[in-house]
């Protein structure tokens, strides 16, 4: 049986048996927070437990390294929306210890692509229309860094309201325990 086989076959049950019910809320955060955190496996059912979040507590946003990337990209749209459209008051930023991008060299990257059949060709094509490959699929060194400057960027995004909290964690995927990086009240406290 394939994996989409076994997805719709388990996603009928589910559905039949209203396994969905404990599940049902509305679009809107009931803490009225958002979080961007990595898609990282380990984090899945770990972060919002060790949170204190259930089913319709926060806006999740998951992406390779909990990455604010581009301040005009999907992930800072998202935040918009769950401000302004969605009642969210507070923005938490959570990387990881052990995060897979930590390290991540843009040449492995694209050598695994080569090897998966995407010809050198197009890499090149890309390239030269002016994607920095490089610089795409580079990851970042510590990351304290890299939630720091994620919530720098959030935190300095013109339509978003100068008094919103932004918060930076990192949170140890094993155990659960959160390290405070940027406490966005004390930011707050500071530029008042």
């Amino acid at each position: 049986m394939s994996l989409l086989s076994n997805v719709i076959e388990h996603n009928q049950q589910f559905v039949e048996s209203k396994s969905y019910q404990p599940f049902i809320t509305t679009k809107f955060p009931d803490k009225r927070m958002v979080v961007i955190t990595c898609m990282d496996a380990r984090l899945t059912e770990s972060l919002p437990r060790a949170m204190n979040l259930r089913n319709g507590d926060a806006k999740i946003i998951k992406n390779a390294g909990a990455l604010v990337s581009h301040p005009f990209g999907s992930i800072m749209r998202s935040i918009i929306v769950a401000v302004y459209e969605l009642g969210a008051e507070e923005i938490f930023v959570v990387g990881h210890y052990e995060c897979g991008m930590t390290g991540l060299n843009a040449q492995n990257v694209l050598d695994k692509a080569r090897e998966r059949g995407v010809s050198s060709d197009m890499i090149d094509t890309l390239e030269h229309a002016g994607i920095d490959l490089e610089r795409f699929l580079t990851g970042f060194d510590h990351v304290q860094d890299s939630v720091l400057n994620s919530v720098n960027v959030i935190r300095k995004h013109p339509p978003l309201p100068k008094n919103l909290p932004v918060h930076g964690l990192i949170i140890h995927p094993e155990t659960g325990h959160l390290d405070v990086v940027a406490d966005g009240y004390e930011a707050l406290a500071v530029e008042a």
